[in-house]
């Protein structure tokens, strides 16, 4: 069996040696589309993260298996690939503590001032002072806060759970209008919106919330408010969350953005008070033990897909 691996640098340096008792394995760290049908030559199982494979790919190949190495399939033509008889396996649940644990970080980050006095500090600012601390940014406590979480999924309950247990009010807004939950408040999303202190969205990307925060709805934001955006980029309008981080006291974290790699000349890059403006490389999914979560899953995939042929 030849096993290839399409894009080996989206793995956070992953050791892949375990794949090679399988048969031929060959990785590659990135793969440019025009690449992609002639690295697939006589695979029978592909393995991606990101690399598109398109129905003009697929009817190229003799693929038998694709392991995406990840829990959204968007990058494969997955109607197709059941037409042609080759079965797709992808991992879900692999990140779920850490993208909680850096909606939290984020969040924190805000409330206890953190990009601020960290820069304060830095530039000597402690040094002059008269008196052990200092009152020029007051923290706030999550507790007593109101948490408004967009999308109640598997991520999205923990994060309702832990901010409960800081002692937060947590209410929800499901875009697909499926996860319901009793025990949390479901509100409009105008109504979370204009009444929550923090916004998280850990909801996926779709026809139902691509765009979901354009700029009459992120206007509605309450002074003070904090938007975290773990989910998709996309979600967001980014220029019209730039527009409005100008116009009005509002704070942003965000871990996705439309376009990945970050553009050039990004319109988020020209806000003016970058204080209120905290953005990580799509990062909260990847820790230490998220990767090997995810490798362990895609071993298990393989050897199940070989056993059974499911």
């Amino acid at each position: 069996m030849k096993i290839v691996c399409l894009d080996a640098a989206t793995l956070g340096g992953a050791d892949l040696s375990a794949f090679e008792e399988f048969g031929t394995f060959e990785s590659y760290a990135l793969t440019p589309p025009e690449l992609v049908v002639e690295r697939l030559a006589g695979a029978d199982v592909a393995m991606v993260n990101k690399v598109v494979l398109s129905r003009e790919v697929l009817e190229k190949t003799s693929l038998k298996l694709i392991l995406e190495t990840a829990t959204g399939v968007n990058n494969i033509d997955v109607e197709f690939a059941k037409q042609r008889g080759i079965a797709v396996k992808n991992v879900a649940g692999y990140s779920t503590q850490s993208v909680v644990q850096h909606t939290f970080a984020l969040i924190f980050a805000f409330l206890s001032r953190i990009p601020y006095y960290d820069a304060w500090t830095k530039r000597g600012a402690w040094c002059e002072s008269e008196i052990f601390t200092d009152f020029s940014r007051l923290t706030q406590n999550l507790a007593s806060k109101r948490h408004g979480i967009i999308g109640l999924g598997t991520i999205g309950k923990e994060v309702a759970r832990i901010s409960e247990a800081f002692g937060a009010r947590v209410s929800y807004h499901s875009t697909s209008g499926m996860n319901l939950n009793t025990r949390f408040e479901n509100l409009s999303l105008e109504e979370l919106l204009s009444q929550s202190d923090i916004i998280s969205i850990h909801a996926p990307l779709n026809e139902k919330t691509k765009n979901l925060l354009a700029y009459d709805r992120l206007r509605l934001l309450k002074p003070a408010a904090i938007l975290i955006n773990v989910g998709r980029g996309g979600i967001v309008n980014e220029q019209d969350l730039a527009r409005v981080l100008n116009e009005r006291e509002i704070y942003a974290g965000l871990d996705v953005l439309e376009a990945e790699p970050m553009v050039r000349n990004h319109p988020l890059l020209g806000v003016k008070d970058a204080e209120r403006l905290i953005i990580t490389p799509h990062i909260a999914w990847a820790s230490k033990q998220s990767l090997e979560n995810l490798m362990t899953a895609v071993y298990e995939n393989l050897k199940e897909w070989l056993e059974n042929g499911e």
